[in-house]
Formats: C-alpha cells, structure tokens, sequence
C-alpha cells in the first residue's frame, strides 16, 4: 500500500515489529521528547547513550518514567558516539539517532574506518521525505545535507537511495527526476550533462527499477501543468516521485524553502551506512524529528 503521508508513514511501521534506536548523547530535552513520543507511539524501543545524570534529570522535568530507557553513561559526547555506534555494530540496536552532539562528531563516528558503520565502498547520502501542503503527493530528495558536489558515481548512488525510500513507502517504480536548471541538455553545464547520462542508464537498463529522466528544471518535474506547457512527455514529467539535485546548495535551498517558507514537514535520514541514521536538529520540530525515527524504522 502507498504511503501518502508523514501520519500514514507513523502508522505503517506502528504495525511493525519495533525496531531497537540507540541515541548518541542524549542529554537535551528536545531529544528526550521526540524519542520518548516514537516510544510510546510504539515504533522503537529506546537505548539513550549519555550522561546519565543529565538524561535522569531531562526525564523528571517532562515527566518521563526513567525506566522507559535503558540508559548507558558516557562522560562526553565523543565517548557517547563510539558507544552507540558500538552497539549498531554488536547487533544491539537497529537505528542510530545524532542527540545533542555535533554533527561533525556523529558523522566521524559513524566514517570511522575501524570502528565505524560504513562498509568498503559504500557512500553516505541524505534522503529527505517531504510533505509539502501545497503539492498532491509525498516528495522524496537527495542529497540536501552530506555530498556538497556530487560525481556521476555519486549520483547513481543517490539515485539508489531514493528508490529504496521510494519503494519502502509504496511506490512499486518510482518516477525519478534529475534536476538541471532547464529540460534542454546544455553539455557545458555539468549538472545537465549528468541528468543526461543517467537517463540514458537507466533507458539501456543500467539503472533498474524506475523511471529516470533529466535534465528536468523543478516545475517540469512536478507540476503536470508546466510539463504540458513545454511539450514534455514520459511518465516523469509533471509527476516526478523523487528528486535528484545537481548538488547540496540547490537541494538545500530546496529544503529550506519547503519547510520555513511553505509549512513543509519532512522526515530525513541518512543512507548508506550499516543501518539508517536519524542527523536531527534542535531547530527540527518536534514531528520531523519523530517522522525521521519512523522513515529510519522503514528503511531498516
């Protein structure tokens, strides 16, 4: 069945088994209360990874029961990292979240080399799902947050991972749209060069299970209206499911635009590793944050 929604994404994996979330540094209430939320919405059980002072203090003050965690000490927030993602490697838990630590810090234990989740080869990317009120269906995008500028290799990769999110939320062959600045292939542009290559990948069977096309500017791709305007045809246009951005400003950009500007709520994570990993924000709401859990709980 397709998932249309972040609230009908809650209640798909609701009716799934639980999987185990471990949260690095988990000393911030803002986190407490979003995995606490996933918890009794029964997506997750929850492993909190922290100062455990803090976290016992954290759950008085929202009126958690400290016994709905198990909690783990770490005296920093480096020492945190290695333990939760220790616990990923182990078989402990199934998802990784980013508590109140740094960014650079989660990721760099997550990159470890030794000690990491990041197998031979493998390449991280952000996929975000985006519910958008103004737009009929959910939008699945990538890479807003982690490649800065994506290499073909890169993109197939990226590809890859919209699919795999596309086909969790029930999309049988999902409609990918690679993004350029115009629908005409301008071969001193990289980026439409690029949405080029890869369409013709995907046409020879080199790219399976969906529908590639690009360049495509953003209103050809999901606006039936504009696609018909400029005489575009095939499956995606005007009704692309996935976006593929030439780079993280413009899918940035994109992001941002969505949320602060056109009440969009999404769900994030960030593929490629062992397992999905949750890279929220103190400034996400507290919905994105437990959409993220879900969307992670999806793809796991």
């Amino acid at each position: 069945m397709r998932i249309n929604t972040l609230d009908e994404l809650l209640l798909a994996v609701k009716d799934r088994p639980r999987k185990r979330l471990v949260v690095a540094w988990a000393n911030d209430t803002h986190t407490l209360e979003a995995v606490n939320a996933a918890v009794e919405a029964g997506l997750v059980e929850a492993f909190l990874v922290g100062d455990e002072p803090i976290m016992a203090k954290g759950c008085q003050e929202l009126g958690i029961p400290r016994d709905r965690f198990c909690m783990t000490h770490a005296a920093t927030d480096r020492e945190a990292a290695a333990k939760a993602v220790a616990m990923v490697r182990s078989g402990e838990a199934d998802l990784l979240m980013k508590g109140l630590l740094s960014t650079e810090l989660y990721m760099k234990a997550i990159l470890n080399k030794e000690l990491g989740l990041l197998d031979s080869g493998a390449i991280l990317s952000h996929v975000t799902v985006m519910e958008h009120p103004n737009h009929s269906k959910l939008l699945i995008a990538g890479d807003v947050a982690v490649i800065p500028e994506p290499e073909l290799k890169e993109k197939v990769a990226i590809l890859g991972y919209l699919v795999k999110a596309a086909r969790a939320l029930g999309i049988e062959t999902p409609k990918v749209a690679v993004l350029s600045a115009s629908e005409q292939v301008q071969p001193k542009l990289r980026s439409s060069a690029e949405a080029a290559l890869l369409s013709k990948m995907a046409e020879r069977g080199q790219i399976r299970g969906a529908f590639v096309d690009g360049p495509m500017a953003l209103d050809g791709a999901i606006d039936p209206e504009s696609a018909r305007i400029k005489g575009m045809g095939g499956p995606v246009a005007g009704d692309a499911d996935c976006l593929l951005f030439p780079n993280l400003e413009a899918g940035n950009v994109f992001y941002k635009a969505g949320t602060k500007l056109g009440g969009a709520e999404i769900a994030a994570v960030v593929a490629g590793a062992r397992v999905p990993c949750v890279l929220s924000s103190r400034g996400d709401s507290a919905k994105t944050k437990l959409s993220s859990i879900a969307l992670a709980a999806l793809l796991a």
